[in-house]
């Protein structure tokens, strides 16, 4: 298996990760420049030569992900008997500069309903570096998928008569975003929603008046009042106005990109 399926599968798996390279060799020493190898907080996979070099990098990259740091850093190590060293000597002679670039987790985003303002709003998001749910009781809905390639972000079709199930094994922290077709489907989703464990934001679109039955129902099925205001509706940037498909979906995708960046920032 290759760097690049490793890093693949780790995406795949949500797993943090650093790509570590080595980018420059003077002199003698384990293995040549553009050798690379990947660490997790807690695996790693191939090497770029063992030793004191090695686990040197390593530590630096667990750290790395520790802090949540996702800016690519350069440390330099001379591999002699007198450069100092944490875990052991490596007397190569030569010296290496090593380049540790962390792989982030890309957010991931449902959105339920893929009707027109849906599948608008898929089309905005399938160019961003997410991980892509979608979502449909309407199985029809899901088959012209094709008109979003090529796309950025990896898409999912998640046909379901039952939404809540496809809800309830998205990744955590997943931004979800209800916009069916029926209100009964809305409000069984909103109440999954509540349910899931580590969501990340829930928007609902509609109107006032329909958040308001909506909250007085959320509530009479046991939700407490400061869980029911994780839901936002109604949803999008109020800047944006419009009640075409198309600019509602870019007022909903403005908003839910500066969601986004603000929960990057809080992280870094």
């Amino acid at each position: 298996m290759t760097w690049i399926d490793t890093v693949m599968r780790l995406r795949s798996r949500r797993a943090p990760a650093v790509l570590i390279t080595l980018v420059e060799v003077r002199g003698h020493a384990p293995r040549e420049a553009g050798t690379k190898m990947v660490a997790t907080i807690d695996e790693l996979f191939e090497t770029i030569g063992g030793g004191n070099l090695e686990m040197t990098a390593v530590a630096r990259a667990r750290q790395m992900l520790t802090d949540s740091q996702d800016v690519p850093e350069t440390m330099t190590l001379r591999l002699n008997d007198k450069a100092p060293a944490t875990y052991g000597r490596q007397c190569c002679g030569g010296e290496v500069t090593i380049l540790l670039e962390p792989m982030a987790v890309p957010e991931a985003m449902a959105i339920f309903g893929v009707g027109h303002v849906g599948l608008e709003l898929a089309r905005i998001l399938s160019r961003q570096d997410i991980e892509l749910y979608l979502s449909d009781s309407r199985a029809e809905n899901l088959q012209g998928l094709e008109a979003l390639e090529p796309s950025v972000a990896r898409i999912h079709p998640r046909p379901a008569v039952i939404g809540e199930e496809v809800l309830s094994r998205l990744p955590s922290g997943t931004h979800v975003l209800i916009m069916t077709h029926d209100h009964a489907e809305d409000f069984h989703l909103c109440d999954a929603a509540l349910r899931h464990p580590n969501l990340g934001s829930i928007g609902l679109i509609g109107s006032n008046a329909k958040w308001q039955r909506f909250r007085k129902n959320l509530a009479d099925s046991g939700h407490k009042a400061n869980a029911i205001e994780r839901i936002d509706c109604p949803i999008g940037d109020p800047e944006v106005v419009g009640k075409d498909p198309a600019t509602i979906a870019v007022s909903v995708a403005a908003d839910l990109l500066k969601r986004m960046n603000k929960v990057s920032t809080v992280k870094v």
